[in-house]
């Protein structure tokens, strides 16, 4: 009997085979040709934690490939099947499974999106403050698969800062649960759980987690405040912490990025809006709490802005499509940049991150990196994801046109040469997309010795090499046929 019969024994109605239903799952958000596409030999759609069990168990038997995905919004193809063999659609497993308001947790299974655990808890004046743009489907495995990014990480961080508890099934179909439950912290044992976040599935498939979630703030602001530099909104941010002011969030965006979020200004006016000659940063900010406290800190926070040479942005509505175009996407059909300039090239980014003192450096690398793959700028965007502190995530974004496969190749060699770009200036590769195969070849280029280290715990966790395989290490490297 082959595999893919024991799956339907063992899971019936759940097991897709068609070409027309393995197909979507051949790609995500990742730059790449139609050629490119992998689907899987067969796909599942399990209910419970048990299906995936049973999934694992008979592709451990069998040594057969298994790659795990969510909402399939990943920029840099970290769900796709590369090896083909069994894809676990995560977004089948969606349940809450309990919200407990008293200490301020809820647990979910693994494929609930992420605005679907905001929905859960909103009666209860309570959110989970990790939403990205695609918060309606990127789904909590995923989100922290990845350790993603958020609008609001400058006060609350990222899924490490928020996840409490994990249970996942391992390369061998055993199930574990690692993390401290609901309390925020532990000292006991090692930090399992942080191994998890950021693994993109490579030890072993998520099928559910428990995360803290925050009071609702009473009000909330967004302004936009024009800099001379980027590196003079990395001071202004600065002074503003040391003020002891805490902003939500924070993005830092140079000013071909501006022109992105500034779309549907242009659409309905017929001109860009007026922004000054000296402007070379744009800093988007978020204030929240209850009126007195945030009335307080805007008037605090725009008199730095004054002393630093900072301008409000007056025209409020580049300010609403920023935040519609990050937050609420409740913008008229291709009358906001991003809908719109897909039909022409998409979206590809690098996503290194950099110690706070070289933003102004790896932005001249990313336009003279750019340059010299002949790609279109679309910009770049600091966000700031670590809590109360100045912790850049980039994206280093381009327009790529999918259709042409010599743009892809040099736009892979955009993206492997900022990456290195990233280490060399004492960061890192990746700050939101994490490793996928893209960054294979140089895995060792950032962790050095280390990464051996790595290898054996992948091994630990996934013995045979089958948990979406080909990211991080190549399988065989895992299988030992590389040393």
């Amino acid at each position: 009997m082959s595999y893919i019969e024991e799956l339907k024994e063992a899971l019936g109605d759940k097991v897709l085979t068609e070409d027309f239903e393995r197909f979507v799952f051949g790609a995500d958000w990742s730059p790449r040709t139609q050629g490119e596409i992998i689907p899987p030999d067969v796909v599942i759609c399990p209910r419970c934690t048990e299906d995936v069990v049973k999934t694992v168990k008979i592709a451990y038997e069998h040594g057969i490939p298994v790659t795990a995905g969510g909402g399939l919004t990943g920029m840099a193809g970290g769900a796709v099947p590369i090896h083909r063999g069994i894809y676990i659609d995560g977004t089948c497993m969606n349940q809450i499974i309990e919200v407990d308001v008293d200490n301020q947790t809820i647990r979910a299974q693994s494929g609930a999106s992420l605005q679907d655990l905001v929905d859960a808890v909103e009666l209860h004046g309570l959110w989970f403050p990790v939403l990205p743009e695609s918060k309606w489907s990127c789904t909590l495995a995923s989100a922290i698969a990845c350790d993603i990014d958020s609008t609001f990480g400058m006060k609350y961080g990222k899924p490490l800062n928020m996840v409490l508890s994990i249970e996942l099934v391992t390369g061998t179909g055993e199930v574990i649960e690692v993390g401290h439950r609901k309390t925020r912290f532990s000292a006991t044992g090692y930090k399992l759980k942080d191994l998890i976040i950021g693994s993109e599935g490579t030890l072993g498939v998520i099928t559910a987690a428990t995360v803290k979630v925050e009071p609702v703030p009473e009000h909330r602001h967004v302004d936009m405040i024009i800099f001379p530099s980027m590196g003079q909104t990395v001071k202004y941010l600065d002074r503003v912490l040391k003020a002891g002011l805490v902003p939500e969030g924070a993005h830092i965006n140079c000013r071909r990025r501006l022109k992105f979020y500034t779309h549907a200004y242009k659409e309905k006016h017929g001109h860009d809006p007026k922004i000054p000659d000296w402007a070379g940063a744009l800093l988007a900010i978020i204030f929240a709490g209850d009126r007195d406290v945030l009335d307080f800190t805007l008037k605090k926070a725009y008199a730095i802005a004054a002393e630093m040479k900072g301008q409000i942005v007056e025209e409020r509505e580049i300010v609403d499509n920023w935040w519609i175009s990050k937050h609420t996407l409740e913008f008229p059909p291709f009358k906001q940049k991003w809908p719109a300039s897909q039909t022409v090239k998409k979206f590809g980014a690098a996503d290194p991150g950099i110690p706070m003192g070289r933003l102004e450096d790896i932005y001249e690398k990313f336009i003279e990196t750019a340059e010299k793959y002949d790609l279109e700028i679309l910009g770049m965007n600091a966000y700031l994801e670590h809590p109360c502190s100045i912790g850049f995530s980039l994206s280093c974004a381009l327009f790529v046109d999918y259709r042409d496969q010599d743009e892809i190749d040099r736009y892979r060699k955009y993206f492997e040469e900022m990456s290195k770009i990233a280490v060399d200036m004492e960061g890192t590769m990746s700050t939101y997309m994490s490793d996928t195969d893209l960054k294979v070849p140089y895995f060792e280029y950032e962790h050095g010795p280390a990464a051996r280290y790595m290898l054996e715990i992948k091994r630990l966790f996934d013995p045979k090499g089958i948990m979406n395989p080909g990211k991080k290490f190549t399988r065989d490297r895992v299988l030992g046929k590389e040393e």
